[in-house]
This record gives C-alpha cells, structure tokens and sequence, in this order.
C-alpha cells in the first residue's frame, strides 16, 4: 500500500491518533493549538509540532481559517493525516501554501494503514515515505485526472480579468484537481463564511483579496459576523476588535457580496431552488439547502467560498453530481411518545454521530411531521458532528425516495440513545444565568413563539436572541420585538451565539441554557461556561425562573426505558 500525497512537505514529529473526526473551528483553539472540544475524546490535546491523524475532520468549514491561523502564528501541527476525503483543513494548508509561502503537508492513506501508523509514538514524512517504529509506507502523487477547463476558465487563470480572480481561479483549479473532478461547474449564487473574526487568519485573507480587486461574480450573501455592525460602538465591545470585524465584514461587501449578516440564508426571501447549483459555506446552511430545499452545494471550506464566487465556477464533484447524493447509511430511529421539540437537534446529533463520514436516510420521522423550524434544528446539529452535507428523511425531504447505495448498513436509533445524547448536552447546574435562542439565526415563528411562551413575563436570567435582519424587520412590524423588548429580551442581529464574545456575552453569565444542539455541542469550548439543552418552551420557562428542571423531560424518563448496558447501573437507575 503506498500513502498519497494531497500537499507537499517534510516533517517529523510525535503522533496524535484520533478516531473521531474533530471540527477544528470550535474544537481547536488556534492560538494554544489546543483540542478545546469538551466532547471530543482528545479535548486538552496538544497539536503544535505533532504528527496529527483522523479519519476526516467533521463539522464547521470554519475549520480552514483555524488551520491558516496555526500556520501563520507558528502553531501548526508537523503534518496531517487523513483515511478519507478531507477537504475542510486541507483548503486552509492550501492558502497558507499558495498565499502565504507556509507549508503543511497533508497526507491520506489506506483505513489498514491509518490503524497501522496510529500505532507508531513518532513518525517522520519525507519527499518518498511515511516511516516510523517498523513501518515504512512509500508516499505517491494523487491521481492525474485530467481536468476540462472552459475557454472562460482558462482567460481567469491567465490573469485577463485581473490578479485577485487569476489567484481565485488557480484555487479553484487546484481543489479541482486534488478531488479528481474532470471539469468545473456554474453555480448561480454564494454565501461566505469565513467573515467571522474568530482569527487574525479571516481579516489578512479577505483584506488581501479585496486589495488585489477580487469583485463577486453571483450574488453572494455574508454569514453572520462577530458584531452587531450598527451598534457595537454603544454595546462596550473593545475599540481594536470591533474595529477588526468591523474591517472583516466591509471588506466582503467592498468585493460585492450583500451584507445580509446571516448564519440561516435559507431564511432569506430569495432562497435557493430545488436542483439549483450553489456555492455556501456555513456547515448548518449547507445541510439545510442540501437536504430541505434540494440545492446542491458541497461544504465548500472558508476561503475556498469567496473563490468560487469571484469566479462564479466549482468543481464538477461531491453532491453536484446525482450520484454524490444517495445515502449510504439508513439510519432507524424508534422515537419515545410526547417528545417536545428538543429531540430535533437530538436526532440530528445522533445522526451525525452515527453517520460522520456518509450520507444517512434516517427512518421512522415522518409521521411526526417535522416542520421548517424542526428541521432547521436538525440540521445544524448533524452539521456539527458529521462531515457530511446532506441527510435524507423518509417520506419528508425531496429527494428521500433515491435509492440507497448498494453498499449501504443499517442502524438502529434507540430511545436510549436520545437519552445518551440529552446527557452529553446537558453538563451545568440547574441555575442558570443565560438563556442563547438563534444558533442557526432565530425564525420570525421561533421569535414569536418565545414571545408567546413567556405569556407577557418579564425574564429573570439574561436572556438574548441572535436573528437575522430581515427577520427582525418583520418582527418589528407585526409588533413581536416589541413584545420581547418589554419582556426585557435583547434581539440583537448580524451576530450568532458562536461569534459572541464578552462583553454582548454577559460575563458574569456561568450557567447557559440553549436549544440548539449545535451551541450546546460548541459552547463549552467556546465560552469556558456550563450549558443546559432544553426545548424552546424550557427555555422561556428557565428564562423566567432563572432555572432549568433538575431531570429530563419526561419523554426521556429514565423509567420508561430499558436499562442501558454500560450506562446506567440498577443502583443509578433507582436514583
């Protein structure tokens, strides 16, 4: 078996094997070079310097602005090893090299041989082998697929539209290649996710790239970015870092893109169709236009994003292609009567765990009838802990009745699990100081149903809601904002729970209570505080009490279930 090598480079260094899939942003603290997941089994891990191995990373397309910023502050890990298709921390090794003259090899080999290397305490990378301890593995160039390029194309990468299109498309080209696509692909609209300032990474690329003259060629939309661009100057955020978003987020607009500053541009008016080919960025946006709408977009990394749409051109790979779609993994769900609308981020997350590396049918969810809002919820909890861009759900989703791969397992999702999962979410005390609604941006139905849901109460914890701006304006004029202004609820846009940061973070907050799977999973890490998963009406009733229930909902009774081998023992139980 020989190793493939997907970017050049030398390195030697100790091994950090994982066989889980970590999302570098929200796992990773660049800075420290640190796993900051709390629920990742290597969380506290040391990558600096370090041999690091995973099956694929999983999660956030953020993921490639962590890798850039390691490579820029000289906190990188000594090489990357993959067992499947990665593209996410690839694209960033791929910036650091072509924009920043660094270098971080990035390697994929066999499953027998990833277990084979994991082994090793210390391997060295050479131009011609992978070796450690008693192995030697000969490293060889990817495939030489040829690669159509278009007339068009081929004036981009010569320079004749100007030097910041010439360095988009050459990116373009080189990600075509890696992943073995033979032509690219027109796609009619973008959104970019690399705008959030999580990273000294973000500013330099998108500064350079709007210096250079790069101008969008689709119309393109902007993630939420990490302040409120209207009002930061008045909320105390600090004058350097609201200065540096503040550059983030105008220096996307100076090249085109719309200043929407929305994590859920599926909330838009203007949403995509059904079989239109698009570029995003934005894990739980991907799923959802992939899944819900049937759009087609791969989870196109961080930088990768504003290339596509400078160039209005993808490669021709991944779920563009029908064949890309199918599901790979049916997954069978066995769902307890009463739930609330909490087990929609639970199954996402289950699924996700279940499925990180493919594709899953999930089975047994239609009769619940699962609405926008559901669904939404579900999938930004899969975009959290699988790699994959898409799910398919019986009888619910567009393209639900493709026919599985031939290759395809089947797994049950037990009840149990939901209460696993429920455990694994909820770690704080029952106090709570800080109620977090809109990770993926609030609907103007959740607004109004939180408004509802505090039957005219003024909160007690702090309670903040993240939406989007045209979101706000229809609940401004159907009167809901201010419903939730006089209950003492801040609804503040172009933020997202993920990109808050002290002080619109309240810092004397210790104890979070969120429903959304996706924050709840990234949170901890995140903030440094304890978190609470609940469903919208648990929320609204912690938000007046300042408490959460002590147990779960009783859907997940513990005494409705059968005890579960290796979780809960009969002494456990009784309790």
């Amino acid at each position: 078996m020989t190793a493939t090598r997907i970017l050049p480079g030398t390195a030697s260094g100790p091994v950090l094997a994982m066989d889980r899939g970590l999302s570098f942003w929200g796992g990773v603290d660049p800075d420290r070079a640190r796993v900051i997941d709390t629920h990742h089994p290597a969380c506290g891990a040391e990558l600096a310097g370090r041999v690091v191995m995973m099956p694929t990373s999983r999660g956030s397309c953020s993921g490639s602005g962590v890798i850039l910023e390691m490579m820029l502050n000289g906190n990188t890990p000594a090489a990357l090893i993959f067992s499947e298709a990665e593209d996410v921390a690839t694209l960033g090794a791929l910036i650091g090299a072509e924009i920043f003259g660094r270098s971080l090899p990035v390697l994929r080999v066999s499953p027998d041989d990833f277990v084979a290397l994991a082994k090793a305490g210390h391997l060295t990378i050479t131009r011609d082998a992978i070796s450690g301890p008693d192995i030697l593995l000969p490293v060889a160039e990817p495939p030489d697929t040829p690669l159509t390029l278009s007339e068009s194309d081929r004036a981009m990468l010569r320079g004749d539209h100007g030097e910041a299109t010439a360095l988009a498309m050459k990116i373009v080209h080189m990600v075509a290649r890696l992943q073995g696509a033979a032509s690219l692909t027109d796609v009619t609209r973008g959104h970019i996710d690399g705008c959030i300032l999580a990273n000294q990474a973000n500013l330099i690329f998108a500064e350079k790239m709007a210096n250079l003259g790069a101008s969008v060629r689709i119309p393109t939309t902007i993630n939420a970015i990490s302040v409120d661009r209207q009002n930061w100057q008045a909320q105390g955020v600090p004058q350097l870092f609201g200065d540096q978003a503040a550059r983030l987020a105008d220096a996307y607009t100076r090249m085109g893109c719309r200043p929407s500053f929305t994590c859920a541009p599926y909330l838009l008016e203007d949403r995509p169709a059904e079989g239109e080919d698009i570029a995003w960025a934005e894990s739980n946006a991907v799923v959802f236009a992939n899944t819900v709408l049937g759009a087609r977009t791969p989870k196109h990394p961080d930088y990768l994003d504003l290339c596509i749409a400078v160039t209005g051109r993808a490669a021709l790979s991944g779920v563009y292609l029908d064949r890309e779609r199918r599901p790979r993994r049916v997954l069978d769900f066995d769902l307890p009567r009463g739930a609330d609308d909490a087990i929609w981020p639970l199954i996402g997350y289950l699924a996700g765990l279940n499925a990180p590396d493919r594709i899953p049918l999930l089975t047994g969810l239609k009769q619940y009838a699962p609405s926008s809002d559901n669904l939404k919820a579900l999938c930004a909890a899969f975009g959290t802990t699988s790699a994959a861009p898409m799910l398919h759900i019986d009888g619910v989703t567009p393209e639900s009745d493709m026919r599985p791969d031939p290759g395809s397992d089947r797994r049950s999702i037990t009840r149990r699990d939901l209460r696993r999962a429920w455990d694994e979410l909820n770690h704080g005390p029952d106090r709570i100081d800080l109620i977090a609604i809109g990770s993926p941006h609030a609907s103007a139905g959740e607004c109004r149903e939180f408004a509802r849901l505090l039957h005219g109460r003024k909160v007690s914890a702090a309670t903040i809601i993240t939406a989007g701006r045209e979101t706000i304006q229809v609940l401004r004029k159907d009167g809901t904002l201010h419903l939730l202004s006089e209950a003492d609820v801040q609804v503040i846009p172009d933020l997202c729970w993920c990109s808050i940061t002290e002080p619109v973070f309240p810092p004397q907050a210790h104890t979070v209570m969120t429903n959304s799977g996706k924050y709840a999973h990234y949170g901890p890490g995140l903030s440094g505080r304890e978190f609470r998963f609940g469903s919208l009406a648990d929320c609204a009733a912690a938000a007046i009490s300042a408490k959460a229930a002590p147990v779960p909902p009783d859907w997940l009774s513990v005494d409705e279930l059968p005890l579960m081998e290796g979780y809960l023992d009969e002494e456990e139980c009784g309790k």
